[in-house]
């Protein structure tokens, strides 16, 4: 396989619009599974990691801070607090939307996102993997009980009524926000067991879980062709999907602004936004 068509940006290049035709003729008449990252939702205004305008933090949260350090836990769910309505709030963006008509015309099969943001499942579509978790939700890592995030966040602020959001929120990449201070926060705790609290989404260092991973793996072997989206795979959990595809020898189509890890092995790269790349696929694939 070798990737080429790369341009400059935007869908009125002509290379970028060939490149669309050629992925379309390549996908039209398969089944296909998508796998989507964090550049699906910038035009949602949720910031990604890496690519152009991508903002970066020095010190992600990893698993092993998170469980052993108690002040590194209070500025977390602090900044996690005070993002987390402002994350979970924007709108799909036609790139999701896009997707969720595709499956609706049963050439989707499901898709496999990197997101924790919800929003694929806002814009329609069903058999959604989130690989990474969900803001949505919040686990007990004692009895694993598991809650609605609004409940613990009514908790919270029960507890801690001096916190307030500020008017203005500029977000990380993880939909949180950086507390200038987190003296005397207190997080709350479960409520069954009194155990310790965390937001169900995978954190640096952490592994997907195995059943997660499995019900990715079903939808890559429900389909015969893969769509990349907006990822620069630069996660081990993406590449491990692609590797899924190559030892099928299923045709692989990318479509990200920068370069990614798997390019060279693609069938077409399509270096162009997700939104109005990903509509103009599926107004293609749904028209023939």
């Amino acid at each position: 396989m070798q990737a080429t068509d790369h341009a400059d940006d935007g869908i009125e290049t002509g290379q970028v619009r060939h490149a669309i035709d050629r992925a379309s003729a390549l996908l039209h008449g398969r089944r296909i599974a998508v796998l989507t990252g964090a550049g699906i939702s910038t035009d949602s205004g949720i910031p990604a990691y890496r690519g152009a305008g991508a903002r970066t933090r020095a010190n992600p949260m990893t698993i092993q801070t998170y469980l052993a350090d108690e002040a590194a836990r209070r500025r977390y769910w602090l900044g996690a607090h005070l993002g987390w309505r402002t994350f979970t709030t924007p709108d799909p963006n036609e790139g999701h939307i896009a997707l969720a008509r595709l499956e609706r015309a049963g050439i989707v099969t499901g898709v496999v996102t990197q997101n924790v943001d919800g929003l694929h499942l806002r814009a329609g579509s069903s058999r959604v993997v989130e690989i990474h978790g969900t803001m949505h939700r919040v686990l007990c890592l004692r009895c694993g009980q598991v809650f609605d995030r609004r409940a613990v966040a009514d908790r919270l602020e029960t507890l801690n009524p001096w916190v307030t959001t500020p008017e203005r929120i500029e977000l990380n990449p993880d939909g949180d926000v950086t507390p200038e201070s987190s003296e005397g926060f207190v997080i709350p705790s479960c409520t069954v067991c009194g155990g310790m609290l965390k937001p169900e989404v995978v954190f640096f260092g952490e592994f997907v879980p195995a059943a997660r991973f499995r019900a990715a793996e079903s939808v890559m072997h429900a389909s015969d062709a893969l769509l990349v989206a907006g990822t620069s795979l630069a996660v081990n959990s993406g590449i491990r999907v692609i590797e899924r595809a190559r030892r099928r020898g299923i045709p692989l189509v990318i479509v990200n602004h920068e370069p990614t890890r798997a390019d060279a092995w693609a069938d077409v790269v399509i270096p162009g936004g997700t939104s109005p790349v990903l509509g103009a696929i599926a107004q293609q694939l749904i028209s023939r």
